[in-house]
């Protein structure tokens, strides 16, 4: 098995570049899309082993590009992170119900976001091998963090 994928979708470029050093540091392979646009293009070209995936975008939100790849049925499986510095109070819950697999708040600190990845991504592959198809499109019950640098 190659390195996994992992979809970035991220406006603003510095953490764009931080999370890509940090991703590509644990032989993950990255993907980058700055809009809501981009990202479901960047989806059905690469189809990603996971997302991260930022509320505040140009061309949409975080909840549009999760509404559109429900949507997509080679797509409405791939487990997404949302990463967000918006209020958490009042978008974790909604990034859950609208199909997040997990909610960090940022500023995000690389081990936590690493640990999370790999949680979901080692469930995944366990699904896959014991069922013979992905995880399902049902969000967990997670833990969300506020974290610092």
């Amino acid at each position: 098995m190659g390195a996994r994928t992992i979809l970035l979708i991220e406006d603003d470029l510095n953490v764009y570049h931080g999370i890509r050093r940090r991703l590509s540091a644990s032989n993950y392979e990255t993907h980058y899309a700055p809009d809501a646009v981009a990202s479901i293009a960047q989806a059905r070209l690469h189809h990603p082993d996971l997302i991260l995936l930022d509320l505040g975008l140009p061309a949409g939100d975080g909840f549009v590009v999760m509404d559109r790849l429900k949507l997509i049925p080679e797509l409405s499986n791939i487990p997404i992170i949302v990463l967000s510095g918006r209020d958490r109070a009042a978008n974790e819950t909604r990034s859950l119900r609208s199909g997040a697999a997990a909610f960090l708040q940022k500023p995000v600190s690389g081990d936590l976001l690493l640990k999370t990845i790999d949680r979901l991504l080692s469930k995944q592959t366990r699904s896959a091998d014991a069922a013979g198809y992905s995880v399902s499109a049902e969000p967990e019950s997670v833990q969300t963090f506020t974290l610092s640098r």
